[in-house]
């Protein structure tokens, strides 16, 4: 394998997490990609390590059997669009809990619980959104766009208090507007212009120092 790099990916079943699992096979890391249910797409890529993980559930992660210190790379990729309303006004507790869990706190606490896994001077990223960006936010979507903005903050506490005194980089990732089950049809970025940034972006933060960083597909920083 080209440099020995190891990344794991959570969340890579379908989508960008399914486009990144390929990309980075083919640029011959190791790469070990979980799925929540079976992804005959996963399983179809040559290369590629399947396991079963779920950010919500900390004993899913826990039994992965990875060495500390084996890892260049991890990617919490994993979460949701939440209820189709996005009211907050509307929202029930159920609601609330559940898009918080699944793109905030559960990737947080899967982040933690894995970031002894990493190398020092390795990356921890998280798949975010620029509608988790307060600066540029017009409102609306209003549950989406408050968990990725929860996750922006958890993950740069992690860079604060545990990643950084290790020289780990710590990155919360736009992807682009992407044409998947989530971004849509209309979206402007097919899914492998995304995966050949982002993973271009990952590659470079490894060794590069510690610290926090808001970024898009192409590196570029993004308000916070």
């Amino acid at each position: 394998m080209a440099g020995g790099k190891t990344i794991l990916i959570l969340g890579a079943s379908r989508g960008i997490g399914l486009g990144l699992a390929q990309e980075f096979a083919a640029r011959e890391w190791r790469v070990i990609a979980s799925e929540r249910r079976r992804s005959e797409a996963l399983h179809a890529l040559d290369g590629v390590e399947v396991v079963t993980a779920d950010v919500t559930d900390p004993a899913s992660y826990a039994e992965l059997g990875l060495a500390d210190g084996s890892l260049d790379a991890i990617l919490v990729n994993a979460g949701i669009t939440g209820a189709a309303h996005q009211s907050a006004e509307r929202a029930s507790d159920e609601e609330v809990t559940e898009v918080m869990m699944a793109n905030a706190f559960g990737p947080a606490r899967a982040a933690r619980q894995l970031l002894p896994r990493l190398k020092d001077g390795g990356v921890l990223a998280f798949m975010s959104s620029l509608m988790g960006s307060i600066a540029d936010s017009s409102g609306g979507y209003d549950l989406y766009r408050t968990s990725k903005t929860a996750q922006n903050m958890l993950a740069k506490g992690i860079s604060e208090q545990i990643a950084g005194p290790r020289g780990i980089a710590v990155l919360s990732l736009h992807p682009g507007w992407v044409r998947t089950d989530m971004g849509g049809p209309n979206a402007t970025l097919d899914i492998g212009q995304s995966v050949r940034g982002l993973a271009d972006v990952l590659d470079h933060a490894i060794g590069a120092g510690a610290g926090y960083r808001f970024v898009d597909y192409t590196g570029e920083a993004l308000p916070f």
